[in-house]
């Protein structure tokens, strides 16, 4: 079985690029709006990523190795149906 080669950075970017455009219809001044937004996004969840850990928090995913893929919502879903782990050597 043969492996293909990864794309060269300018190539994922290239794609990247027509993926973007492609999902708002090739209308550029949307794409760009798009992305800004995201970038915005993007910039408070890290803000409030360094805030946490500033104060002390870490993020569940640091203690479970779960990688976080949802929205906000379906992480405090997961959260509720979990169930705590029983602690032998609590009396």
């Amino acid at each position: 079985m043969s492996e293909t080669a990864p794309l060269p950075d300018i190539d994922r970017y290239e794609q990247a690029c027509d993926q973007a455009i492609a999902m708002c219809d090739g209308n550029l001044r949307s794409t760009i709006k798009a992305l800004i937004m995201a970038n915005e996004y993007l910039e408070t969840e890290l803000q409030e990523l360094q805030a946490a850990v500033s104060a002390g928090c870490a993020p569940a995913v640091a203690f479970s190795g779960e990688v976080d893929t949802g929205s906000r919502e379906e992480d405090a879903s997961k959260q509720k149906t979990r169930l705590p782990q029983a602690n032998s050597d609590a009396a």
